[in-house]
């Protein structure tokens, strides 16, 4: 069985203090070089390690840091998050990972684990239900750390990392128009979300700069954000059953861009030969699809990577932050088959 020898364990074997052990571990100048050089000979013959716990209830710093994201699965996500820990190893962090599958009650209870896990400090990307932003508030105004990225909390000033949602939702729907399609469908995510109205805006503004008239019969709300299929496919149907329907669909989310290319396969529509697709995705298996998908990415490694070091560079300042930045990062449009009109 393990045995983990304890700061009280070396003192009772060597009958000194234990605070003499602790002074002599840590090198202290209080302690005679023999005392020294004794207590750190035992403690490496016994293999004793300090209890991370113990030290973060001492010194409250835990260096863990905790992440809330709707899914690790989703491609966007897990990439994002291995950027998260290539830089919160290398300065000595551990991750902590929570998923609140779109659900305010489960991030609710997610951040409260967090906390009782004593982290330093949270990067949140928020659900797709979360109108209600009042725990992270509170958090800020206790001087708590807290990076949003991805999906933020716009009435809370602190620091947030983002993808040009605007740009890249207008190359997208540009591209189609410039394909030749007028017709341009719009399928996005819950309209709880920043996110959802920059990538809606974006679309938007490609129909007005080429004077095409926006039809809201053509706009559709995943308000679980893509976590519900039934969900996804009654909006899809209903599209291709309306009188006028697009041409070609801009998908403003990652898991809706994969389901919504399944489920117009799985009803027998031709793509792009009866319906045009482009839509934001981090998914690489899209190049693979027949025929491959046109596709919005997001840095996502380097967006995780962006909030770690924001995060950490807050929990570590030895003053507190007042002053905090947005940094929004290019996200990068490719063009395949499926946005191309077929002649």
């Amino acid at each position: 069985m393990f045995e983990s020898y304890t700061i009280k364990d070396i003192a009772k074997a060597l009958g000194v203090s234990t605070s003499t052990v602790s002074r002599a571990l840590k090198g202290s100048y209080e302690i005679g070089a023999e005392t020294k050089r004794l207590v750190q000979e035992y403690a490496e013959k016994v293999n004793y390690r300090p209890n991370p716990i113990a030290l973060s209830l001492k010194d409250q710093k835990s260096h863990s840091i905790g992440v809330v994201v709707c899914e690790v699965a989703n491609d966007y996500f897990s990439q994002a998050i291995n950027g998260i820990e290539s830089i919160a190893y290398n300065l000595g962090y551990h991750v902590i990972i929570t998923q609140t599958h779109e659900s305010f009650d489960r991030e609710t209870v997610n951040v409260q684990h967090l906390l009782s896990r004593h982290v330093d400090g949270l990067l949140v990307s928020l659900s797709a239900q979360t109108t209600d932003t009042s725990q992270y508030k509170y958090l800020h105004e206790k001087g708590f750390p807290i990076v949003f990225f991805d999906r933020v909390a716009a009435d809370i000033d602190t620091h947030k990392v983002i993808a040009n949602n605007f740009k890249g939702a207008f190359d997208a729907t540009e591209l189609l128009i410039a394909s030749g399609f007028k017709k341009i469908a719009h399928l996005t995510s819950s309209s709880n979300l920043l996110i959802t109205h920059e990538r809606f805006n974006g679309f938007k503004a490609a129909l007005d700069k080429h004077g095409i008239e926006f039809k809201p019969e053509y706009l559709k709300h995943c308000q679980h954000g893509g976590m519900i299929y039934d969900e996804i496919e009654l909006a899809v149907k209903d599209l291709l059953a309306m009188d006028t329907s697009p041409e070609a669909i801009f998908i403003g989310s990652d898991r809706l861009t994969i389901s919504c290319v399944s489920i117009i396969k799985k009803l027998g529509v031709k793509i792009p030969g009866e319906i045009a697709l482009a839509g934001f995705t981090n998914s690489d298996v899209v190049d693979l699809f027949d025929p491959p998908l046109t596709v919005v990415r997001q840095p996502a490694f380097q967006i995780g990577q962006r909030a770690t070091e924001l995060l950490i560079k807050t929990i570590e300042s030895k003053w507190p932050v007042e002053e905090y930045t947005t940094d929004m990062v290019d996200t990068e449009l490719i063009a395949r088959l499926s946005s191309q009109k077929l002649n």
